[in-house]
Formats: structure tokens, sequence, C-alpha cells
């Protein structure tokens, strides 16, 4: 089986960045970066798990528990269990438990979602009220902008997929270190993807037998201590390591027009609606060449694909 580690090039990290020079320098240029030195507020230094288990008490929380550390949404090798909030922080912050589903070194993970998840987006201020008055969110965009806080509690090892968000985010590093490896947008014909997701799961150690153009694609990769901020660019490819048992939460904000997006998302994953009906339109193109013989679907084929990275594809992009 062919595998093999990625040199991975460093995301930039930049100290007590302004709202201005953020807006004017770093946000154009849609590519992550470390924000570091940025006022949080309160919570890291009092979101202990004595205090996360006193602050929001009992109140039942559904979680994905997992036999193994690397956590695949397709295949779905997890299971959804609802737990007291204070019982899943207690059994997320240990190695080995007592208490399990599964099995003793399971691995929890909590996603907050809003009240009804095909109406609501999630949002600290009423999923978690007490929590949210511990933090500052930096105010790098427009109130009218925002989307959606999901505050986020993972085990020590934990692995997430690999997929992209159809918009911008900050991903605020409360307590505990993350490792994230992210891709660009441009390299997604690398990635293996299913939707919004990509097959490959281990990207450390890639099996290339089985996923051979992966390793052409260019891995940037960070780590977040207590207190850091990753800004993700809406689209990239973004893969999240747990190396210690955290805390986090992720801000989404509209980058486009507000009727770009789909109104029924609440999870801020669905594609724009105009790329979701280009996509329509372009399976309904090929369903049509499949009247063609082989020899002819091929060529036209190639003359259409030619002429997307003509008229679609960007010189520029970095």
């Amino acid at each position: 089986m062919a595998r093999r580690e990625q040199a991975a090039v460093p995301v930039e990290r930049l100290e007590r960045v302004t709202r201005e020079r953020f807006l004017r320098d770093i946000y154009p240029r849609r590519k992550p970066v470390v924000l570091t030195g940025l006022e949080l507020g309160t919570c890291t230094t009092k979101w202990t798990t004595d205090y996360l288990s006193q602050a929001e008490g009992s109140k039942e929380v559904k979680i994905h528990v997992s036999a193994v550390p690397q956590m695949d949404f397709l295949s779905k090798n997890f299971v959804y269990r609802t737990l007291p909030f204070d019982v899943f922080v207690r059994r997320a912050a240990e190695v080995k438990h007592k208490e399990y589903f599964l099995t003793e070194d399971e691995k929890y993970y909590l996603r907050s979602v809003g009240e009804d998840v095909r109406k609501d987006i999630a949002d600290i201020r009423k999923q978690f009220p007490v929590l949210a008055e511990d933090v500052h969110i930096p105010e790098y965009f427009e109130k009218e902008q925002f989307f959606s806080s999901v505050f986020r509690i993972s085990s020590a090892g934990l692995q997430l997929w690999t997929h992209y968000d159809v918009m911008d985010n900050f991903l605020i590093q409360v307590t505990g270190k993350k490792r994230v490896v992210l891709y660009s947008p441009r390299d997604a014909p690398y990635l293996y993807l299913s939707g919004t997701k990509s097959e490959v799961l281990d990207v450390d150690n890639p099996d290339l037998e089985k996923y051979p153009l992966f390793v052409k694609a260019k891995r940037y990769q960070c780590v977040l201590e207590a207190g850091d901020v990753l800004f993700i660019p809406a689209l990239w490819f973004h893969n999240v390591i747990s190396e210690e048992f955290g805390v986090a939460l992720n801000v989404f904000w509209k980058h486009l027009p507000a009727e770009s997006y789909d109104k029924t998302d609440t999870y801020g994953n669905k594609d724009p609606m105009a790329a979701s009906r280009a996509i329509q339109i372009l399976d309904r193109a090929l369903k049509t060449l499949e009247e063609l013989p082989e020899e002819y679907r091929d060529f036209y084929a190639r003359r259409m694909v030619l002429r997307i990275q003509e008229k679609a594809y960007r010189n520029d992009y970095g």
C-alpha cells in the first residue's frame, strides 16, 4: 500500500491584527491566516471542565460518538447519542471511560445545532447563553453578514473529515490544541470529493494506491493553541485534529449577497443557488451526451471541458 506524508506549507501567523488591517490587507487575499493576540473575552481562562459543567448544567445535548479517532461522515462510522451536558464534558475530557457507549476509549464530539435543525442555525447566544457571555467574537464583518456561531467540544485525538464550507469563518480555539490541515479550492480535483467532503480520511498517511492524485494537492498546516483564531475562507478544504481535549467556537458569515445562499441551509455547507443550478444543468448535458456513440461522446465532452476552462477558470489563482 503506497503511503507518503506530504510536506506542509505553514499557515501565516499574524499578531494583534485590527479589523481595518484584516479587511484591507488580509481578507482580499482569500487565504487562511492564524490571528493571535485578539481580545476574546474571559472564555480562554474560565472555560475549565468544572466551569463548563456548572455553567450549562444537565441540559441534554446530541453528540457524535466514535470507536475510532478518524471520524468519517461518508461511511458514518459513528453514532449519535444524547447525554446531559455536564456528563458529556467530563467524558470528553477523559482518555479512558468507566461509562461508555461503544468502547472504553471512544471519542466524543459536540457540534451545536439550532433548536430545530431543519430551520434554526446554531447560535451560542441561544443554545449556551451562559457561556456566550464569556466570549467576545472579533467583529471583522458586518452584523447583517452573521450566519452562525457553532460551539464545539472534541475529545483528544479526534480527527474530523476533510470538507469545505460555502461561507467564510473564524475557528476560535478557546481551550486545548488543534492541528488543522487545509487545501486550496483549486486542488479540488485531487481530493476525491463526494459532495462537500473528501474520501481521503488519513491526510497524514494517505493511501496513494487508492488515491494517487492526492499527492498533487498542496497542503497547508497550522497548530492552534488556546486563544488563536484561524480565518478559513469559503471553499477552502480543512481537516481538523484535536491534539488535546478542547473547546472551540466557529463563527460563520456571508461573504456573498444573502440571496446567493440556499435559504434551507442551516449548516453553511450547501452550495450557492447559482452553483447548484449550474451543476444540475451540467448533469443534464452529460445525460444528453449519452445519446452519442462513445467516440463522439468523448470528443464533445473534451470540448465542454475546454469551454468551461476558457470561460470560468481563473488565471491568477494563488
